[in-house]
């Protein structure tokens, strides 16, 4: 039987209850689509935690600054719910635009802490923003036990924590490991818009933060390997946004290895295309 999908807050929340009232426990994954085995992996994560698991796919326009690819976002509604539903998922939250967004919407999730560690928000200023008040209305809407977000975005991943806490929102947020292809790049829905020559070096990405973070490990000062890794990249034609290393749990810059936990973040364009990675050091 295919998952089922909800389109409004009301049969989303009435299928919720009904669940609660038989004693399950929810788990949410939340998602703009395109989905692929990373986001099946979420899926895995939240069914290991919970006995019924909603994926909400919501393309959400509050995180795309206007130069940015909203209307050019891969979309694939139909293959998404059939994936969802082979990986054992049990409902779909696909609203449109104004159910989440009315007429006369007016308020925003204004952050700061992880979300102003000068990474991703240095590059997109307004994207934090609308990914946090997306995912807090997510999260009241749904009222799950967990909502599982992946570590490849991990600064994201940080401030979803932050505001749950601060705002003391009931779901554990649970991150789940970054899933990878053979070749080490992290796998994303913007990774079909890669040329083939592009594919074949955005595996650098990732083989440049394992060489710096061999590179610390071995003594190497930590603003020494991360300069290196920024120099290979741009040897190879990546366009560097960053690459930092930053403390764990905080994104505070790190002077030393032993201000750790250290995680490695980097974001680099290949032609039209931005990447992300990360991992720990």
């Amino acid at each position: 039987m295919a998952a089922a999908i909800a389109r409004d807050v009301a049969i989303l929340r009435s299928t919720v209850t009904a669940w609660r009232a038989a004693g399950a426990r929810i788990a949410l994954v939340p998602t703009m689509g395109a989905l692929h085995e990373g986001h099946l992996s979420l899926v895995a994560t939240a069914k290991a935690r919970a006995d019924r698991v909603i994926l909400s796919i919501f393309v959400n326009p509050a995180q795309f600054a206007p130069s940015e690819d909203f209307g050019a976002y891969p979309r694939s509604f139909a293959q998404d719910v059939a994936a969802f539903t082979a990986a054992g998922g049990d409902l779909v939250f696909a609203p449109e635009i104004a159910e989440v967004y009315p007429a006369g919407f007016a308020t925003k999730v204004s952050l700061a802490g992880p979300a102003t560690a000068g990474l991703e928000d240095k590059f997109r200023p307004d994207h934090f923003a609308g990914v946090a008040t997306v995912v807090a209305k997510l999260l009241i809407m749904a009222k799950p036990d967990f909502a599982v977000f992946g570590e490849k975005d991990y600064q994201q991943l940080a401030v979803i924590r932050q505001m749950a806490r601060d705002l003391n929102l009931e779901p554990e947020i649970v991150g789940a490991p970054t899933v990878r292809t053979e070749d080490g790049l992290a796998l994303s829905s913007r990774n079909v818009y890669l040329t083939p020559q592009e594919r074949a070096t955005a595996p650098l990405l990732h083989a440049a933060l394992e060489q710096c973070r061999q590179a610390i490990a071995s003594g190497v000062a930590v603003d020494a390997a991360v300069a290196k890794a920024q120099a290979t990249l741009a040897a190879a034609g990546f366009a560097v946004d960053y690459v930092a290393a930053r403390h764990a749990e905080t994104l505070a810059p790190l002077v030393s290895a032993a201000d750790g936990p250290i995680r490695l973040l980097v974001a680099a364009r290949l032609g039209t295309t931005r990447l992300v990675d990360n991992i720990a050091a």
